[in-house]
């Protein structure tokens, strides 16, 4: 996870960017609930008065209210409320009033004068409850109504006598009277005393002329625009977060795959061998693709989920702490399910990605070897052997697809019934007076968000292991230590020793072999000569050319180029002074132009011309509709072999080297063509050091030397007709190819 973090660091600032809209659309998500549960409260069931205060009151009632308080909470209530007289006003304000308030012409009125109606709320409220209480015991047809139990029997007596005693007693003996009312008011749930206020205020306004059905109406409107501006900025900033969470994402495959790639270019025939070329592809492709999910996902869910479920848990404490149980049941029940369903279908997801470096290795292999498939008429075996690694795949994808298909309807089902559960254990609350039905709303959304939260969690556990391992995939390549690098301090070659290659005591083994592929190996190969190495199958001439080039290191000995050991020399510097000719051309899609050139991009006409003139494949290219801007398919499909081996010649002659390296490379040659070919590279590459690897005799007749390998030996050394003599297996060799008219003509 660390060359992942290291990655991001690029994209620190839209990271960043991206949490702060993380936390910008949670809190709009978080706030839509409370919203909708003041528009159900408030905007239906109190019709948009949202507080207890009244904006005016009639002065008639405001004294009633004074009747009920005492000293200090008269002078409270007064020092809120101006006295709007309607003789003591001039005629435009008092018209400007009555436009607003019609009773002004029947009776004066008290406006609210400050902006703190939390100062008096709990004051008014009490007041208003103490004053529905004195008028339902007064009337015998509400005896049995909530508010009638308020009032303590005897007091009930008293009748319409109750405001005369309340002006004519002093304000202790007020207090001692409504002292067992007060006591008794504690027990009326807030919701409740917060309702019969609002109703109050309601019907006053009613009274005075005010248009209720518009101060509705208008709290509707208002709450309703801020839920939509809302639900906006959460659209916004969801867009904005999905962009920059693409945009991370895409920039770290981008840069996962150049230093994939990177490395592999730097790899050594040692780690090839140990990373196939089709696990190489799988994790260059599907495996970084994985992260790629892995780093949306984490951005999109593993950041935001915490802040919802956080805030949605903070929401619900502030609503409703009574009901959190039901939240701690739905929560529960989904990590249970999840839970269930990581421990069925995590295990698979680790197979799935081995299946397809598995399937992507088939696949290579069939693609690859077509043509002897269909040459031996095996298309039947090799159709199965696919349809069979091919079948393995698809039951794994169907059984994790089938239990991520089994999830949806079951989380569904938990929260339909956890809803349920809410409703039923909220409409209990709700007929007791302890809850409202917007909180209840509030609450049933609040418990899904969480929910929700707590689901893509637990959902993000199950796909975090399969990019795990995508992780550790990727990783492994480039965490692999390169057997073959560069010195910390090159050395300088020896200008005066220029094309010179000498092999000291070579010795070398494969990693993790016991014996040696070549043993002993010394010669040197000096510029202007041809050094030839030939040998049976298997006997090392292949192993012994890819140590020049550092594809593979010794294992003992040196190789000494220019007077230096070649480790000891960078391998740019290394490889730009050799020109190697692999036996199987390799071609790259392009031109003909462009692939004689590819070590030297900038070589000119006269160079790609006279390269191709001495590899005796100027020819075939002018035969060509475009010459040497001739297309070149992809691997070299449109030409022939012995073609492509003349492009590679002529390839590395471009490149004009010091060491010229032919490993088996005129094999698909005629022998005209062969022997044209000796005849030109003798003549002009005659101040350079050539070295062929050869099976047929005829290639190397002229060498200046030629070395025999037998079992990772050199058995015989000298030219031609020197190992005829007295080197029996290069004699083996020449009679299997030579007749008996030739053998004694040499």
């Amino acid at each position: 996870m660390l060359t992942i973090l290291r990655n991001l660091k690029k994209s620190t600032i839209s990271i960043v960017f991206v949490i702060i809209l993380l936390i910008l659309q949670a809190y709009c998500d978080l706030s839509l609930p409370s919203y909708t549960s003041d528009i159900v409260n408030t905007g239906i069931l109190k019709g948009g008065i949202d507080s207890p205060v009244p904006e005016v009151i009639r002065a008639s009632e405001l004294n009633k209210l004074l009747l009920l308080s005492n000293q200090n909470e008269k002078d409270q209530l007064l020092s809120h409320y101006t006295l709007l007289d309607k003789d003591a006003i001039s005629q435009n304000e008092r018209e400007n009033y009555i436009k607003k308030y019609p009773l002004l012409n029947e009776e004066n009125l008290y406006i609210f004068n400050g902006n703190d109606k939390a100062r008096i709320e709990d004051l008014l409220t009490s007041l208003i409850i103490i004053k529905y209480g004195f008028e339902s015991s007064q009337n015998a047809s509400n005896a049995d109504n909530y508010m009638s139990g308020l009032i303590p029997p005897e007091y009930s007596a008293v009748g319409a006598s109750m405001d005369l005693i309340l002006k004519s007693i002093t304000d202790e003996s007020k207090e001692a009277l409504l002292k067992p009312i007060k006591e008794k008011l504690s027990q009326i749930p807030d919701t409740l005393k917060s309702q019969i206020a609002v109703a109050y205020v309601k019907a006053e306004y009613e009274a005075i002329g005010i248009n209720v059905n518009k101060i509705q109406t208008n709290y509707i409107l208002r709450v309703g625009g801020r839920m939509l501006i809302l639900a906006l900025a959460a659209m916004v900033a969801s867009i904005l977060i999905t962009l920059l969470a693409s945009r991370i994402s895409a920039r770290l495959g981008r840069d996962l795959r150049n230093q994939l790639f990177g490395k592999v270019l730097s790899f050594s025939q040692a780690e090839m061998d140990r990373f196939s070329t089709a696990s190489l592809i799988t994790r260059s492709t599907n495996d970084i693709q994985q992260i790629q999910m892995m780093v949306i996902m984490t951005v999109r869910i593993v950041i935001y989920s915490p802040i919802l479920a956080a805030g949605g848990i903070l929401k619900i404490l502030n609503t409703n702490t009574s009901m959190t149980w039901t939240l701690g049941v739905g929560v529960g029940t989904v990590l249970a399910l999840v839970l269930v369903l990581m421990i069925i279908a995590l295990p698979k997801f680790k197979l799935m990605q081995k299946l397809i470096d598995k399937i992507n290795l088939v696949m290579r292999e069939i693609l690859s070897g077509l043509p002897v498939i269909r040459a031996f008429s095996n298309e039947r075996h090799e159709s199965e052997r696919f349809d069979k690694v091919n079948k393995e795949l698809t039951k794994y994808s169907l059984f994790v697809g089938r239990v991520m298909a089994f999830l949806m309807p079951a989380l569904m089902l938990i929260m339909n019934l956890v809803s349920i559960l809410i409703i039923w254990v909220g409409t209990d609350r709700i007929n007791t007076g302890t809850m409202q039905v917007g909180d209840m709303i509030a609450f049933i959304q609040y418990t899904m968000q969480i929910i929700m939260s707590f689901l893509m969690i637990t959902l993000i556990s199950i796909f975090l292991p399969r990019a795990s391992v995508s992780v550790g995939r990727v990783n492994e390549v480039l965490k692999e230590k390169v057997q073959i690098t560069d010195p910390e301090k090159e050395e300088t070659m020896d200008g005066s020793k220029r094309g010179l290659l000498e092999f000291k005591n070579v010795y070398f083994s494969y990693p993790d072999a016991e014996e040696y592929v070549l043993s002993d190996i010394s010669f040197t190969a000096k510029p202007g000569e041809v050094t030839a190495i030939i040998g049976s199958t298997g006997s090392g001439k292949s192993t012994l050319i890819n140590l020049i080039p550092r594809f593979y290191d010794v294992t003992k000995g040196q190789i000494l180029l220019n007077g230096t050991d070649i480790r000891n020399i960078s391998q740019h510097n290394l490889r730009k002074r050799l020109g190697y000719i692999p036996q199987k051309g390799v071609l790259f899609s392009g031109t003909i132009k462009s692939n004689i050139a590819f070590g030297v991009p900038d070589a000119g006409e006269d160079i790609i011309r006279k390269a191709a003139q001495i590899a005796q494949a100027e020819d075939f290219i002018l035969e060509k509709p475009n010459g040497f801007d001739e297309p070149i398919a992809q691997g070299g499909t449109n030409v022939s072999g012995g073609q492509k081996q003349r492009l590679s010649i002529a390839r590395a002659i471009a490149k004009n080297p010091e060491i010229y390296i032919f490993d088996d490379s005129f094999s698909a040659l005629d022998y005209k063509t062969d022997s044209n070919l000796r005849k030109a590279l003798k003549k002009e590459l005659k101040n350079s050091t050539v070295i062929i690897v050869a099976q047929r005799i005829g290639t190397i007749v002229d060498a200046d030397q030629i070395l025999v390998l037998d079992k990772g030996k050199i058995v015989g050394r000298g030219t031609h007709k020197e190992l005829l003599k007295n080197c029996e297996v290069y004699y083996q060799i020449a009679s299997s190819q030579l007749s008996k008219e030739e053998l004694a003509y040499e």
